[in-house]
């Protein structure tokens, strides 16, 4: 039952990510496993992060929407360690302070805000904001030598050589 009412749930948050994205974030869960959503967040105009693209990934238990996902983040980005479970309140590290009623896009949100923040947290870095910008500028040819990205974000890859090219002297 519980698979079911999961696999539900994550079925309706995708067509309502479809509907009405989350500002600055693509994301898809993996064509044969409802479990595995892969994100891109955009980096926001102001922040160190312009400019950049950030791939990552979340992991929901079976037991979705009663506990919460894992989050990675894979691309570097000064903020996170990349390939490692990210210790958030909106993550599986803090089951405690999961709720249910919090959706894929909630959970994005929240993702945007601690990438944001300069709170150490496990699985976070600290950085200054060139590293960050130096990262950013960094991220699209990061992301477009990454299999994964190139097979889900098929939409970005144009965007991604351009940027590229852009970038050589």
């Amino acid at each position: 039952m519980a698979a079911f009412t999961c696999t539900k749930r994550l079925k309706e948050e995708y067509l309502d990510i479809l509907r009405d994205p989350v500002p600055l974030v693509i994301a898809h869960p993996l064509p044969d496993n409802i479990l595995e959503w892969h994100y891109v967040i955009r980096g926001a105009e102001g922040t160190p992060y312009e400019n950049g693209i950030y791939h990552g990934i979340l992991k929901f238990p079976p037991e979705y929407p009663f506990k919460p996902p894992g989050i990675m983040m894979i691309t570097p980005n000064g903020r996170f360690h990349c390939n490692r479970r990210l210790c958030l309140t909106i993550s599986d590290y803090h089951p405690e302070t999961w709720n249910p009623v919090w959706s894929t896009s909630a959970i994005l949100t929240g993702l945007m805000s601690f990438m944001l923040e300069n709170k150490p947290t496990l699985g976070s870095m600290l950085t200054d904001d060139q590293e960050k910008r130096v990262l950013a500028r960094d991220s699209w040819k990061f992301n477009f030598e990454n299999e994964d990205f190139r097979k889900l974000f098929p939409e970005l890859l144009e965007e991604c050589q351009e940027k590229i090219k852009s970038l050589k002297p």
